[in-house]
């Protein structure tokens, strides 16, 4: 090889720069150390956490923000942790790239037992074949480059995780001098565009009360402007899905909020279902999205666009782009219409209160919607701190994370570490319940240890509520935890235990003035609260319950 080419390690870590990567996440261990020490002398800075685990959900949420995220682990006893989070960010449409280190190539020789390894040297690669849109082993350094660059343009052509498994012996050879990458475009077929759009076109300016639909994809291929250009073109309303929510801002005239059927607030859900032309951009038909199929769209009536597919009412049209199709409505000629009349609910002021009354969850969403400004990125974990955040006002675009279809536990405090590295002029607000705490919470010392400074409630109800209204039993229940006394352990950061209205107004204000660590408001609620949603949500899964007894669920 010719010594002026870049090493297989080199050339990695060069391409993901490129493509605006300035963190890597992840634990080492001993298959991937030389990595490890490229990485160090490199111009990526490298955030060890506590568990790999809280990597890949920061990696996760370090996609979302700035478009391409990268968790780094050893073989299958890191590979195999980072398997959750990978799934969540196929299903989501996140792009992260794990990079696993692995055995050498000669060291493979024989089929050795040698440590971590499972069934077979291909085991890990088998099982992320599954949950990754794109996949290679490193094994040659002739053909690594091209390699890495076709699994890095699967991640940003479908939005997707891709792994690449890095075999020790193989991080510091001499690739190709000769590769040289080139930049892939891909096109939607012109005529059929055409084709498409006009009948799109012809049906909206046609439409007595269109409306847009958005969701996850709209933030995942960055048409935040070109959606807000067409809502103020044409004076069509948008409303969001729990997915897609934060996707314009929603302080917004003409921003409706969260459509979720029956999950959500009935005026949104009649003006959505009584439209005669529902524009879906980027929409995923989730369950969670749909309200629990509680959702009454009529597909015939509706403009369905998807990187994947396009759909204009029964008509089916392939070879369509998600980006060029948006930005062919952006630029058309469409009818502009009187600006929407509806009752739109605005945040209060950030007052104080001298109310003694406990803590309730409406209470406490009421507080943060006055709380939030357009420094905070809301980060929510699966469970009623998700159903019950959908009221939250967001003030900007993509200011609100949540897994909310895949729905894993232990996502947000991970999650605020990747958001606020992706934007550190976002300080991330955290919710998350205590049964979603106890897997991730230990991650608040990489929060310590990198200078971050999340605000983080926890919704502490004395078990998994969500689990608790769907179908209650003692296995709901959880220890009870003393989670205000976190940053004891830590050795930094502030907290308070909160339990009635006065009490969580002090702890804000003092907490928005508390700039230097992380701040750790625990919130004691009764342990059968519950957001109105959850208690719709709860009552529908609740039917699906197969159980030779009678369900002992109370509903509040």
């Amino acid at each position: 090889m010719d010594s002026k080419a870049p090493t297989v390690g080199e050339y990695l870590i060069s391409r993901l720069h490129k493509l605006g990567v300035g963190h890597v996440f992840g634990i080492p261990g001993d298959y991937v150390l030389g990595f490890y020490d490229l990485l160090a002398s490199g111009p990526l800075k490298t955030i060890v956490t506590a568990d790999e685990q809280g990597a890949g959900f920061a990696a996760d949420a370090y996609a979302r923000m700035r478009g391409l995220g990268v968790v780094c682990v050893t073989y299958c006893v890191g590979g195999l942790k980072v398997a959750n989070t990978t799934a969540e960010a196929f299903a989501e449409k996140s792009p992260v790239v794990i990079i696993s280190g692995a055995p050498g190539m000669k060291e493979r020789e024989r089929n050795p037992l040698l440590h971590h390894k499972v069934r077979d040297f291909d085991t890990q690669k088998r099982v992320f074949e599954h949950i990754t849109i794109a996949s290679t082993v490193l094994s040659d350094p002739q053909t690594a480059f091209q390699e890495i660059d076709r699994v890095l343009h699967a991640a940003m052509r479908f939005k997707r995780p891709v792994y690449i498994e890095l075999p020790r012996d193989i991080v510091f050879q001499r690739g190709n001098n000769f590769y040289q990458h080139r930049e892939i475009h891909e096109a939607s077929d012109p005529v059929i565009l055409r084709t498409a759009l006009a009948d799109a076109i012809a049906r909206i300016n046609a439409a007595r009360k269109p409306v847009i639909l958005a969701d996850v994809e709209v933030h995942r291929f960055g048409l935040q402007r070109e959606l807000l250009a067409l809502a103020r073109r044409s004076n069509i309303p948008v409303a969001a899905t729990i997915l897609g929510k934060s996707v314009v801002s929603e302080l917004h005239p003409f921003y409706l909020g969260v459509y979720e059927g029956a999950m959500g607030r009935e005026s949104i859900r009649r003006y959505v279902e009584s439209s005669d032309c529902v524009i879906m951009l980027g929409f995923f038909m989730t369950d969670l999205n749909l309200g629990v199929y509680t959702a009454r769209l009529d597909l015939g009536r509706c403009i369905n666009v998807t990187s994947e597919k396009l759909s204009i009412g029964h008509h089916n049209y392939e070879d369509v782009r998600l980006k060029d199709f948006v930005r062919g409505l952006m630029n058309a000629r469409l009818r502009r219409r009187a600006a929407p009349s509806f009752k739109k609910l605005k945040p209060a002021p950030f007052r104080a209160t001298r109310s003694t009354r406990p803590l309730t969850i409406r209470a406490l969403i009421r507080q943060l919607d006055s709380f939030l400004d357009k420094h905070t990125v809301v980060i929510s974990d699966t469970g009623d701190s998700l159903f019950s955040a959908a009221d939250l006002t967001i003030h900007r675009g993509t200011e609100f994370l949540a897994t909310a279809y895949y729905a894993s536990m232990g996502f947000a405090i991970p999650a605020a570490i990747g958001a606020q590295l992706a934007i550190p002029s976002r300080r991330p607000l955290v919710l998350v319940g205590d049964g979603a705490f106890l897997m991730t919470g230990l991650e608040l010392a990489t929060v310590a240890r990198n200078g971050l400074n999340p605000i983080v409630l926890v919704l502490n109800n004395s078990g998994y509520g969500t689990e608790r209204h769907i179908h209650e039993g003692a296995f709901n229940d959880l220890w009870p935890m003393r989670f205000h006394r976190m940053p004891e352990l830590i050795g930094t950061g502030r907290s308070w235990n909160v339990t009635t209205e006065a009490q969580l107004y002090t702890a804000l204000k003092e907490a928005r003035q508390h700039k230097k660590s992380f701040c750790l408001i625990e919130v004691k609620l009764d342990k059968l609260d519950c957001s109105p949603a959850l208690a719709r949500l709860a009552k529908r899964l609740a039917e699906r319950v197969s159980t030779p007894r009678k369900s002992s669920t109370k509903m509040k």
